[in-house]
Parts: C-alpha cells; sequence; structure tokens
C-alpha cells in the first residue's frame, strides 16, 4: 500500500481522533481549522478509504465488567507461521488484543482477560495448543493511550 501523504488538514483530524474520536465532532475539528465541516467529513472519510484510519475501537475498564484479571502475555511464534498464529490466537475466547512484533523471541503479545486464574490457566492452554509458546505474563494494572504528538499542529 503506498503511503498516504498527509496535510495539515488531515494531521489535525487524526490528532483530534486519536485524542477522544467519540466526543470529536466534525464541526470542532472544522472550526478549529478554519474549513467546512464537510470538508472534514469528506477527508475522513478518505483517510479510512485509504487505510489511514483503520477503525475505531472502544476502550473497556475490564475490572469495572468484573472480569478482575487483565494480562500480557508475551508468546514466540515461529517466524514463518506468526501471522497466521496471531490470527487463531484472536479466536481464544477471553483474548481481546494481539500484536505481531518483529522480534524472534516474544514475536507475539496477547492481552486477555478473564474472570480468574483458572480462566488465564485455560487461555494459555490453547495458547499453547494452537503453538505459541508462552515466554511471560504479567498483569496489567492501567494502560495509558495519547495521541500522536507529530500530528499535532503548532499554534
Amino acid at each position: 500500500m503506498a503511503a498516504h501523504e498527509l496535510d495539515d488538514l488531515d494531521k489535525a483530524i487524526l490528532y483530534a481522533l486519536q485524542d477522544d474520536a467519540r466526543k470529536m465532532s466534525t464541526s470542532t475539528i472544522a472550526e478549529r481549522m478554519d474549513v467546512a465541516p464537510s470538508t472534514v467529513r469528506t477527508r475522513i472519510n478518505c483517510l479510512e478509504e485509504d487505510g489511514v484510519i483503520a477503525g475505531y475501537h472502544t476502550e473497556v475498564d475490564y475490572e469495572s465488567t468484573g472480569l478482575q484479571l487483565h494480562t500480557l502475555i508475551i508468546c514466540t511464534a515461529p517466524v514463518p507461521d506468526r501471522e497466521e498464529l496471531a490470527e487463531r490466537a484472536q479466536e481464544v475466547d477471553g483474548v481481546v488484543a494481539v500484536r505481531e512484533v518483529m522480534t524472534g523471541v516474544g514475536n507475539i503479545h496477547i492481552e486477555a482477560v478473564g474472570l480468574d486464574g483458572d480462566d488465564l490457566s485455560r487461555i494459555g492452554r490453547e495458547l499453547d495448543e494452537i503453538g505459541l509458546t508462552i515466554e511471560d505474563e504479567d498483569i496489567i494494572r492501567n494502560e495509558y493511550e495519547t495521541p500522536f504528538k507529530g500530528f499535532a499542529l503548532e499554534e
């Protein structure tokens, strides 16, 4: 896929949506950039069609839903099988995110949630059964995200 060349409006849109996509209206972005809301809507559609905006995700506080254990599981997959095993890992009940990492050992990072240790043990067994080697497991206490500062326009 060819790189999408971003202008200042594209960057402002991406920064605003990364900051708070749910509460950010096209009108607010348009006002900040001194353009029409329809221009912002058109740009967002183009960014989506070009794959620059790949989706919108809800951030969930799993603990408040009763899922007490939110864990990061570091796994290793044989490099030729990494993509296939990452896709299969998404099918394991309790897995909420999978990331492929460009390393040899620890090249699959999996976020999983469960009610208790039994849930996490089951998830571990199922990941092992599909061919992943578990290297490490860590309980996630908090997670923080921020928009990419390179998209922020200097005032």
